[in-house]
């Protein structure tokens, strides 16, 4: 449920000492389909030519998007600095993927907003403990024309499902690593956090006790820019 413009006021807070790249995904405002036989190797392909054509060696990534960081950061000895935020892997099932044919019946049928419900409940983003029917409309009140970015939910957990239980592979990551999450976000973030923790002990790690999974979005997102742009710019600093 995120573009580049989703994060465009954390962009602007470290526009004064850093030159800042915000790709749109595939599927998502400019780029064009995720493709055929989509996979976590496609995504960390599209970041290498952008990574390639920039000379940028720092990557942030929130969400599916970070553990794409991790997966490049694996990868490609080009990257020297990984922040991310609150990557969703399920660690010895802390976050089902079983929903997601339920999901796709909603998005084939055209039920977008029914898809959302779907899916905020079972990952606890938003308004998991209302019931369906409330839930709904508030979703089409909210969201409105960010209904349309509901398919993508489809993608993320393709990526989810190929790293369940796989966290073991980013404890080869060489470059310097940043762990941030939100006090408030759902229990399996956390979990995940604490799981690289274990695997990348050199790694620091920054917790938002007031922030949840939206906390590096822009303002009207819930997010709290300056704030996270702070340990941003602290951790890429000596890149320069």
């Amino acid at each position: 449920m995120e573009t580049a413009e989703s994060h465009v006021q954390l962009a602007e807070e470290l526009s004064g000492e850093f030159t800042v790249y915000l790709p749109d995904r595939r599927g998502r405002g400019a780029s064009g389909p995720h493709g055929a036989g989509y996979r976590l190797r496609k995504e960390v392909e599209d970041l290498e030519a952008l990574i390639t054509a920039t000379d940028a060696h720092a990557l942030f990534g929130l969400s599916s998007g970070a553990i794409i960081c991790l997966q490049a950061a694996l990868e490609l000895p080009t990257v020297r600095k990984v922040a991310i935020y609150e990557p969703p892997l399920s660690i010895n099932g802390s976050l089902a993927t079983d929903w997601l044919p339920r999901f796709d019946r909603e998005i084939e049928a055209g039920n977008l907003a029914e898809a959302l419900v779907i899916a905020t409940k079972a990952t606890q983003m938003f308004g998991h403990a209302l019931p369906g029917w409330l839930l709904k409309p508030l979703v089409r009140l909210m969201l409105g024309d960010m209904l349309r970015l509901v398919p993508t939910f489809h993608y993320d957990v393709e990526l989810l499902i190929e790293t369940t239980d796989q966290a073991q592979r980013f404890a080869g990551i060489e470059a310097d690593v940043l762990l941030m999450g939100g006090g408030r976000s759902p229990a399996y973030l956390k979990t995940a956090l604490d799981e690289l923790e274990r695997l990348l002990p050199d790694a620091q790690r920054v917790e938002f006790a007031t922030l949840n999974h939206g906390g590096s979005g822009n303002r009207n997102r819930g997010g709290n820019p300056p704030l996270v742009a702070r340990e941003l710019r602290r951790f890429f600093a000596s890149t320069q």
